[in-house]
């Protein structure tokens, strides 16, 4: 992807977002969350994918459908255990990256720490996130909806897990199952961070 000069992009909120979510980022001068909009099922807004031993794997933060559909007002479903769960499966397909060890600590803190809204989890894991990989793009979140934003490079709808994106093209990296089921572009960024570790923002 080549972001224009001077471009700001406008992303929706995401759990442990894509690596072209963190591409968008970092090859902008600025990026904004889109805070004013309403939930969006089958999106990644409250769900990742990463690499397990067996394949592809999707894991979802449950939330209560009750109430206000606006996106701040999101609340996680804690009567599923969706914590212990992701979890484990990070850790099973992880575990063996060459960095999982100096990063996990601080992600699973995040995932851990009880979140009221999937808004304000996502929020502090993206930042987090930016920061692990040393990505100083300003971050800023909407004061208001607009469905056709100006001086924006509008990403909301383009990230996506049922569409290409056309304007990012990966470039492979380490992935410790890749002997088993070949080379899988897209998947959270923490495929790529736990693989690459320093070098991830430079791969972005």
């Amino acid at each position: 992807m080549e972001a224009p000069e001077n471009s700001t992009a406008l992303l929706s909120t995401a759990y442990l977002p894509p690596v072209a979510y963190f591409a968008a980022i970092a090859r902008s001068e600025k990026a904004m969350v889109e805070a004013c909009e309403t939930f969006q099922k089958q999106s990644w807004r409250n769900r990742c994918n990463i690499y397990s031993p067996d394949g592809v794997q999707s894991l979802l933060v449950p939330v209560l459908h009750v109430g206000s559909r606006y996106i701040r007002d999101i609340r996680i479903d804690y009567s599923k255990n969706w914590q212990h769960l992701h979890r484990r499966a990070i850790a099973t397909a992880y575990g063996p990256t060459p960095f999982f060890r100096y990063y996990w600590d601080d992600i699973e803190a995040i995932i851990c720490r009880g979140h009221e809204f999937l808004f304000d989890l996502n929020l502090e894991l993206t930042e987090k996130l930016m920061s692990l990989m040393d990505i100083r793009t300003p971050l800023t979140l909407t004061t208001e909806y607009e469905s056709a934003p100006q001086g924006r490079l509008d990403l909301r709808s383009a990230i996506h897990p049922k569409r290409e994106w056309p304007l990012w093209q990966p470039r492979e990296y380490y992935q410790v199952f890749s002997g088993r089921h070949g080379w899988l572009p897209n998947l959270s960024i923490l495929d790529l961070l736990f693989s690459e570790g320093p070098e991830a923002g430079n791969y972005l």
